[in-house]
């Protein structure tokens, strides 16, 4: 996907102040509509420098995604994988695949934001933005309780989840990778 095309057109979008249709002209592009999504609409900006996006409505029933009117001054693959994290819950919460754990819910969402199982077309987001996806999906594996069934179930992708973190974090020279004895053998000859 071209996501120069992508930006010009959410450009025109923007610039006739078209944010909700630009919002649905992403959806269609990047393959995350569902018959459980009733649309999107509008809700309150944080503040200039965060955003937030939520999907409302009764369990089991139409989800409307609430986004901030800005929304595309953000970087366009934070962007997408914020809006495919909340079309994930939009699946979540219809009738036919209904995830009723919120813990569950959100960590299947966030490890969507680093894996792109359910929709391959999202773009990697920022290496910044992928740590914190990686943090709170570890903050809802831990809610799951310790030793529980769902921690059970998530434990292998716990793992990637993890190693992703780690190799995150030694790319930002946040963390020293670990160096092994048989390397450390291979430095001495």
């Amino acid at each position: 996907m071209n996501l120069e095309n992508i930006s010009s057109h959410l450009d025109a979008y923007k610039s006739q102040d078209q944010i909700l249709d630009a919002a649905d002209f992403l959806i269609r592009n990047f393959g995350l509509e569902h018959e459980n999504f009733a649309g999107f609409g509008f809700r309150d900006e944080l503040e200039k420098h965060s955003i937030l996006l939520t999907a409302e409505g009764e369990l089991g029933g139409k989800q409307t995604v609430k986004i901030p009117k800005n929304l595309f001054d953000f970087d366009l693959s934070l962007v997408l994988n914020m809006i495919a994290h909340e079309m994930l819950h939009v699946r979540q919460k219809a009738p036919e695949s209904l995830v009723e754990d919120k813990n569950e819910r959100e960590w299947q969402a966030y490890t969507e934001m680093l894996f792109h199982k359910v929709f391959p077309n999202i773009p990697d987001a920022p290496d910044f933005n992928r740590k914190q996806f990686c943090e709170k999906a570890l903050e809802y594996y831990k809610r799951m309780g310790e030793g529980s069934e769902l921690q059970q179930k998530y434990a292998e992708e716990k793992t990637k989840v993890e190693a992703l973190l780690d190799e995150i974090l030694i790319k930002r020279g946040e963390k020293q990778p670990e160096i092994t004895e048989k390397s450390e053998e291979n430095d001495q000859t």
